[in-house]
């Protein structure tokens, strides 16, 4: 063997040590340069996260009434209470379609 081996062998793993440690940063950096994505807070009691409210009704029989309506037409829906309202929750590709449910039978 060489006298010099060891050493090179040393420099070479610190090296590819080094290379790794690069290689990973870059891979599974922190990207602090990027936004983060916004996370809804679920003890805000003013978000509804991917519900959009259409309609608002005093009492809890007059909710169910349309969330009953609405389910009818095929639209998942559901019931939040605020303050002394009930409002009626549906998802947001759904807020238009729920509303044409709802105003018909405010036609009749």
């Amino acid at each position: 063997m060489v006298d010099g081996a060891p050493v090179v062998a040393l420099v070479g793993a610190l090296v590819m040590m080094v290379v790794l440690l690069l290689a990973l940063r870059w891979t599974f950096g922190t990207g602090r340069n990027q936004p983060a994505p916004h996370i809804p807070d679920p003890d805000d009691p003013t978000g509804d996260g991917l519900l959009e409210e259409v309609s608002r009704v005093p009492t809890e029989s007059a909710a169910q009434v349309l969330r009953s309506r609405l389910g009818g037409a095929g639209i998942r829906a559901t019931i939040g209470r605020t303050g002394g309202s009930y409002r009626l929750l549906v998802f947001h590709s759904d807020a238009v379609n729920a509303r044409v449910v709802l105003s018909r039978g405010a036609l009749d």
